[in-house]
């Protein structure tokens, strides 16, 4: 199993609104929950109790991510999902017959992306994807992915289509994966440096979104400032770590999109990325987990773009 439920005890659901245009992703840790931190890179975040996630905090664990669409509307999903878990009795706590559901959520602007009135998701879209999480995890232009776009350096009308991608690797016992949604300023490529899906010239190829820029090329062309973007990501693990490690885990898949999305975490990207573990083998080593991170981001960043709805290595924006 190549994905994020490769790590036993997650499971990823998704809901997607009926036009295609926007949806939420949730990553629904075991019963009792699952360490977690997070790492911003982008200046433009939308969050919910990121705070829950500091070492200092007096939580210790997260019962769900929830990552959404619809910018800070679709902060709104995460009542859903904390009314399923409050109906399963999961949560933080507080008295013998309550717990408080932790669900630390991020957003990426994807009103109006694909077209058409701007959507978002709300309470019933979060508890539906949750209602949808298994062990099989669809890729491309779902849940949070459905509205996303990626190449706008030079404005929206040039971008393509961008998605949600997930990958895993494991080394003895240990396993890391990783979820990635990219709606990025950026071009996303591949390995060797070549755009696979980014800002377009007006011939129709890669523009070089990056170079174009560094030359002093006008940001998103001659319109107003494209506020659509921001990635996010879930590098998930078995290994045994505290909140500061995993917190350094977010920090290094943060570092892995840096690589293969340019330019990255701008003024303009709402870039999060969360770390979370199940805590169940020791890792040979605290650089284990990282370095395996550094091999599945760029995976699944790869895939995001590549399924999303097939058409992200065509140049021109899908709908």
């Amino acid at each position: 199993m190549k994905s994020l439920a490769a790590v036993s005890g997650l499971l990823v659901g998704h809901w997607t609104h009926p036009s295609g245009a926007t949806g939420c992703t949730v990553v629904l840790g075991p019963p009792g929950g699952m360490r977690a931190a997070a790492a911003l890179r982008g200046r433009a975040t939308g969050t919910r109790e990121l705070d829950a996630l500091d070492p200092r905090h007096l939580v210790g664990h997260a019962d769900a991510i929830l990552l959404t669409g619809g910018s800070a509307f679709g902060l709104g999903a995460a009542d859903g999902v904390m009314r399923w878990l409050r109906e399963r009795g999961r949560g933080f706590p507080v008295r013998a017959e309550l717990a408080v559901p932790i669900v630390p959520a991020a957003v990426i602007f994807d009103l109006g992306n694909t077209g058409g009135a701007p959507l978002w998701p709300g309470p019933d879209a979060g508890a539906a994807a949750c209602d949808a999480a298994s062990t099989e995890l669809a890729e491309g232009s779902v849940g949070v992915g459905a509205g996303a776009t990626v190449g706008k350096a030079a404005g929206i009308a040039r971008a393509m289509k961008g998605g949600v991608g997930t990958w895993a690797a494991r080394a003895g016992d240990i396993v890391v994966a990783a979820l990635v949604a990219t709606n990025a300023v950026g071009d996303v490529r591949d390995a060797r440096g070549t755009i696979l899906a980014g800002a377009r010239d007006e011939g129709g190829g890669f523009l070089d979104g990056q170079r174009y820029l560094a030359q002093g090329g006008v940001p998103f062309g001659a319109g107003p400032p494209v506020r659509h973007n921001t990635t996010l990501a879930v590098v998930a693990t078995n290994a045994a770590l505290d909140k500061v490690a995993l917190e350094a885990l977010a920090r290094a898949g943060s570092d892995a999109l840096a690589r293969r999305i340019t330019p990255y975490g701008t003024l303009f990207d709402g870039d999060v990325v969360f770390a979370v573990s199940t805590a169940t083998h020791p890792p040979a080593s605290p650089l284990q987990p990282e370095a395996l991170a550094a091999e599945v981001v760029p995976e699944a960043l790869e895939r995001a773009v590549r399924l999303a709805r097939g058409t992200a290595l065509t140049p021109g924006l899908a709908t």
